[in-house]
C-alpha cells in the first residue's frame, strides 16, 4: 500500500500496488509539470481526505481529470479511462510518500503525437 499527498497535505490519497515503473510522458502537460505518472486501477486507489479541496482541469482529448489541490495547486494524481473503458487513475510518484524516484524505472511516451 502506497500512501501520498499534495503538498500542503489539505489532499491525502492511499494505492494498492508497488512502483515498479513511471509513465515519462512528453505532452506539453506533463512535461511542463516534471509528471512521473504510475497507472493502478481506479479501484485500487482512494482519496483519504480533501475530496472537497480538489479542483479539476483537462485539455485536449479530455481523458483524464487532472485533479490538483485548490490550496496549493499541487496535482498529485489524476483520474481517467482506456480506450476500453477501464477507469485508472494516474498517480505522481512525485507526490507518493518514501519514495526514491531515482531508483524507479522511466518509461518514455510520447504524449506529444496524440
Amino acid at each position: 500500500m502506497q500512501s501520498g499527498s499534495c503538498h500542503c497535505g489539505a489532499v491525502k490519497f492511499t494505492a494498492q500496488g508497488e512502483v515498479d515503473q513511471a509513465i515519462e510522458c512528453n505532452c506539453s502537460h506533463c512535461s511542463r509539470k516534471g509528471f512521473l505518472l504510475w497507472f493502478v486501477p481506479r479501484e485500487a486507489f482512494t482519496i483519504t481526505s480533501g475530496e472537497d479541496k480538489l479542483t479539476t482541469y483537462t485539455f485536449n482529448k479530455h481523458m483524464i481529470q487532472h485533479q490538483f489541490c485548490s490550496v496549493c495547486g499541487c496535482q498529485a494524481f489524476g483520474l481517467g479511462s482506456k480506450p476500453d473503458g477501464t477507469k485508472l487513475a494516474a498517480i505522481n510518484v512525485r507526490c507518493v510518500d518514501d519514495i526514491d524516484i531515482a531508483e524507479i524505472k522511466r518509461v518514455q511516451v510520447n504524449g506529444r503525437d496524440f
